[in-house]
C-alpha cells in the first residue's frame, strides 16, 4: 500500500512507518469489524490501525478463501472537517450496511458512487464530508479496477492511498459524525475510516454479533 501526501499541485511520497498490513482469516475480521465502532482515536491526524488484530507484516500467507486486509486509516477531527472530500476512481458502486453496532448486514440494493444511503434512512453524498450531528455512513465499495482512493482537506492538504485492486478490490467505508448516542459514542466521535478488503464479509452467510 502506498501512501502520498502533499498539496493537489506537488505531492510527496512520505515513508509509511508504523503502517503494517497482513491477513487473517474469515472469523477473525468478522469480530474486528463488529468491534470496530470503538474507534482508537480523536487526534487531529491520519491514524493507521488495523481493524482485527494479529494482522502483521511478513505474516503467513492467507490460505485459500481466508480474507485480506489492507492497512485501515483513520481520519479524525480538526484535521477531518465540515467540506472535506473523498475522491474514488469512476464507477464505483456502495452497498450500505444496516443494523450495523446490532445486527450489520448487507442492504439488498445497491447504488452508485457517490450516493450512499446513511444510518437514518437518507441519500446523501458520501464524498462529501457533513458538519457534526450528521447521520452515521457505513458501506461496502466495490468495482475497482484502480486501487485508489484520495482525502481532500480544507487547508489544501490532500492524502491519496493506492493498493492493487486485484488483490483487494473492495474498500470499507465507515463515517462517524457525532449522530450516535450509545455507549462509548456520547456524540462525540467524528471520524472517518478506509480500509481495502479482497472480499466482502458481510456477503457470507455469517451472524456477527
Amino acid at each position: 500500500m502506498n501512501i502520498i501526501r502533499g498539496d493537489r499541485k506537488n505531492a510527496e511520497a512520505e515513508p509509511t512507518d508504523g503502517v503494517r498490513g497482513g491477513t487473517v482469516g474469515r472469523r477473525s475480521v468478522l469480530g474486528g469489524l463488529a468491534a470496530l465502532p470503538v474507534l482508537s482515536s480523536m487526534a487531529g491526524s491520519a491514524a493507521p490501525a488495523l481493524a482485527a488484530t494479529g494482522a502483521r507484516r511478513n505474516s503467513v500467507p492467507a490460505a485459500a478463501g481466508d480474507l485480506v486486509q489492507g492497512v485501515q486509516r483513520q481520519y479524525n477531527a480538526p484535521l477531518l472537517a465540515p467540506g472535506t472530500r473523498l475522491v474514488l476512481p469512476t464507477g464505483i458502486k456502495a452497498v450500505p450496511i444496516r443494523d450495523y453496532h446490532q445486527r450489520p448486514r448487507l442492504a439488498p440494493s445497491a447504488s452508485a458512487w457517490p450516493h450512499v444511503r446513511a444510518a437514518d434512512g437518507t441519500i446523501v453524498d458520501a464524498s462529501v464530508i457533513p458538519g457534526r450531528g450528521a447521520p452515521t455512513r457505513i458501506a461496502m465499495l466495490s468495482g475497482f479496477t484502480d486501487g485508489w482512493y484520495e482525502v481532500r482537506h480544507a487547508n489544501s492538504r490532500a492524502d491519496r492511498v493506492t493498493w492493487d485492486a486485484r488483490a483487494m478490490p473492495f474498500l470499507w467505508l465507515y463515517g462517524e459524525f457525532g449522530a450516535t448516542k450509545a455507549w462509548p459514542y456520547h456524540n462525540r466521535f467524528y471520524s472517518l475510516a478506509l480500509q481495502p478488503m479482497s472480499a466482502n464479509p458481510y456477503a457470507l452467510a455469517t451472524t456477527i454479533r
